[in-house]
C-alpha cells in the first residue's frame, strides 16, 4: 500500500507540474510593438537611433542586435553619469517598455555607408533573444529633432 501511495503522489505531482507549466506558456511569448522611432540628420559619419519597444506580454525579452543597410557596424549604448557605453544587450521588462532617447540609452550607426537627408526613411532589423526579429523605418528628422517625453 505504501508503495502505491508513493507512485500515486508521484503521478499526482507529476500532473501538477505539467499543469503549472501548461499555465505559464500561455501568451508566454513577449508581443512587442515599435513606436516613436527616429534617427536625427548625421552631421558626420555616424548616427544615433532612437525608439520605443513596448512590451505588452508576459515575458520579458531582450533586444540583442541591431542590423541596417545604412552601417555594417550598428551597436548598443547605454548613458550611466553623463558616459556613454557599449552594452551587448537591453532588457525589455514584461509588461514594460524600453526606452531609447536622447541622454539615455540609443543606438549607435558607425561608418555611414551614405548620409542619410531629412524626410529620408532608414530600415533597420530589431533581433530579439525571443521574439522574431522586427524591421522599422526609422524617419531622418532634423538634426536638433527632440521629441517632448510624455
Amino acid at each position: 500500500m505504501n508503495r502505491r501511495t508513493t507512485a500515486l503522489s508521484a503521478s499526482v505531482a507529476l500532473a501538477a507540474a505539467l499543469a503549472l507549466t501548461g499555465c505559464s506558456s500561455d501568451g508566454g511569448e513577449p508581443e512587442l510593438k515599435v513606436s516613436g522611432a527616429y534617427m536625427p540628420q548625421p552631421v558626420m559619419d555616424m548616427a544615433g537611433g532612437f525608439l520605443t519597444i513596448e512590451n505588452t506580454g508576459d515575458t520579458a525579452d531582450k533586444l540583442t542586435s541591431v542590423t541596417s543597410p545604412l552601417s555594417d557596424d550598428v551597436t548598443m549604448h547605454e548613458t550611466k553619469n553623463q558616459k556613454m557605453q557599449r552594452v551587448k544587450a537591453f532588457d525589455i521588462p514584461a509588461n514594460g517598455e524600453l526606452k531609447l532617447a536622447r541622454g539615455g540609452n540609443h543606438l549607435m550607426f558607425m561608418e555611414l555607408k551614405k548620409k542619410p537627408k531629412q524626410g529620408e526613411k532608414v530600415s533597420v532589423e530589431l533581433h530579439f533573444e525571443k521574439a522574431d526579429p522586427i524591421t522599422v523605418e526609422l524617419p531622418v528628422e532634423a538634426t536638433n529633432h527632440n521629441p517632448q517625453q510624455h
